[in-house]
């Protein structure tokens, strides 16, 4: 059998082990951390301002868009007559909100997909109306889309080390 041989990938090093045996790495860079549910909605709560991924035409569209929580689920407030709030009534989206420090090399990101539902009742409109939501684009905002999240996935990169 041949000696393992050094190797080096993106600032980590190791010797290629044998076979069924797990890489032992050195790192000196970032670290990577998966991000547990509460704290994916813990970090979304923190930033107004979101993407939104829809098809639009057969083709996956993104928008940048204010956004609130509401019991976990994400508020967005657009115009009613919007080719978004079209597009997303009963879609399954993808969402997104992070937060990066370029300099430091840190940051967050959480993605979401889940059902798009427009919200339709009086009560429950006027009740959204009473959340901290503010749209940043002109126009009529008078409409609100609900994306219940059912899958969450986020991660933490963490500054360098030393």
């Amino acid at each position: 059998m041949a000696e393992a041989l050094p190797f080096r990938v993106f600032g980590l090093s190791a010797r290629r082990p044998a076979a069924g045996i797990l890489l032992a790495m050195d790192v000196d860079g970032p670290v990577l951390e998966q991000l547990s549910r509460e704290e994916c909605l813990r970090l979304m709560g923190s930033v107004p301002v979101g993407r939104i991924v829809y098809t639009r035409q057969a083709l996956p569209a993104v928008e940048l868009v204010n956004f609130v929580l509401d019991g976990g689920d994400i508020i967005i407030k657009t115009d009613g007559g919007s080719k978004l709030a079209a597009a997303t009534r009963g879609a399954v989206v993808a969402f997104e909100a992070d937060s990066v420090d370029v300099a430091g090399q840190a940051g967050w990101s959480v993605t979401v997909v889940g059902h798009a539902a427009a919200v339709t009742g009086a009560e429950e409109t006027s009740r959204l109306e009473r959340l901290p939501l503010t749209a940043w684009a002109p126009g009529n905002r008078d409409h609100f889309i609900r994306v219940a999240p059912a899958i969450i996935n986020g991660r933490r990169l963490g500054g360098r080390a030393g």
